[in-house]
């Protein structure tokens, strides 16, 4: 690659209070630019998780004492992506929460995925031998939907390469066709501006931009892709009342997007109230400006041309790179032949000029 250069030091560039205070939350930990593969946890959030560890160890939980935390924290999801709490269900894991879209395709139907995305989004379709997945590259993606197409499936953000897909152009497209829209945000809720709504499904898993703790997922669904899902993971968290529904063989679920939730797993959801809530409160135009800016100066100090994102990839099929950084205490990772670089709220311009002195030297 080419030598690194070093630019002259340049202050911090003002935040609104707002997203001072939620950096702070972080402490400073300098030279962390992983998020992309796993995001920290906000104060408030390690502080909540040690005080309901405690309790749980003083015999001071029971499981209704959650339901409240997951509620609220389901809110927080909506206010962020644009979608109401009743068209949002719950899980863990988004290949779990696409194979609900991948059971609901019709015998022979045809998925269009981008090349080179994330395996949780495209696995669930191509396991089922009786559906025609079609892989195009991702800059054709929206000129690839036809009136063949049931549903078109892609992440917002590319965690290969921190690429943003044209999703204006794939609703365009799917419109014309009557085509279904399934969008990933796990690398885009919490840096980059998302509007849910506009799509017909979006997963998202939490334990990255949005700093929560694994096991945390969300699954949002439009009028039209609700009742075309059959509620194949249906358990007693799915019921319209949750302590009702506990024993069968009578089966009453919630009337909305709650029919789909999987039992949650406690005390990840302590830690993604207050990750979530900070998130949903934050201008996420502002944090998506902060971020891709400093991906823009670290571009410009590698001599590569800007990317405006806040994953910054390059060539590093042999590993150099990811190596060289990773010995001078500066966590990034190696994906796809590519090293990535991802800046999140807590990263200032001494990240950027410290990758860039590792690299120069």
């Amino acid at each position: 690659m080419a030598t690194a250069t070093i630019p002259a030091p340049n202050p911090d560039r003002t935040v609104s209070p707002e997203l001072a205070a939620a950096s702070a939350q972080f402490g400073a930990p300098r030279g962390y630019l992983a998020v992309a593969s796993i995001g920290l946890p906000p104060r408030a959030a390690v502080e909540a998780m040690s005080a309901d560890l405690a309790a749980w160890a003083a015999a001071d939980r029971d499981p209704q004492g959650y339901d409240l935390v997951i509620a609220r924290t389901r809110d927080s999801y909506g206010r962020l992506v644009g979608v109401r709490p009743e068209r949002i269900a719950i899980g863990s894991q988004t290949s779990v929460l696409t194979s609900l879209i991948a059971a609901a395709a019709p015998l022979g139907a045809e998925i269009v995925v981008p090349d080179g995305d994330f395996s949780s989004i495209m696995f669930p379709f191509q396991a089922r031998t009786d559906l025609r997945v079609r892989v195009v590259p991702l800059a054709g993606l929206a000129d690839a939907v036809r009136e063949s197409t049931w549903l078109v499936a892609f992440s917002l953000v590319q965690s290969a390469t921190g690429v943003v897909a044209e999703h204006d152009a794939v609703l365009e497209a799917a419109h014309r066709t009557g085509s279904l829209v399934f969008c990933d945000l796990t690398q885009a809720a919490g840096v980059h501006p998302v509007d849910a709504a506009v799509f017909d499904v979006t997963v998202c898993h939490s334990y990255k931009w949005l700093c929560s703790p694994r096991g945390v997922a969300f699954l949002t669904l439009s009028d039209r892709m609700m009742p075309l899902l059959a509620p194949l993971q249906a358990g007693w968290y799915a019921g319209g009342d949750v302590w009702t529904s506990t024993y069968g063989p009578r089966m009453e679920l919630a009337d909305d997007a709650r029919r789909f939730d999987v039992s949650p797993a406690w005390q990840a959801w302590i830690g993604a109230e207050h990750a979530i809530a900070l998130f949903a409160g934050l201008d996420i135009d502002e944090v998506w400006a902060r971020t891709a800016g400093l991906g823009d100066a670290l571009c410009r100090g590698l001599g590569i041309p800007d990317q405006h994102q806040a994953i910054v990839t390059w060539p590093d099929a042999s590993g150099a790179d990811l190596a060289r950084l990773v010995a001078a205490g500066i966590r990034v990772s190696g994906r796809a032949g590519r090293l990535r670089a991802s800046f999140h709220i807590w990263n200032d311009e001494s990240d950027v000029e410290r990758v860039l002195r590792v690299l120069r030297s």
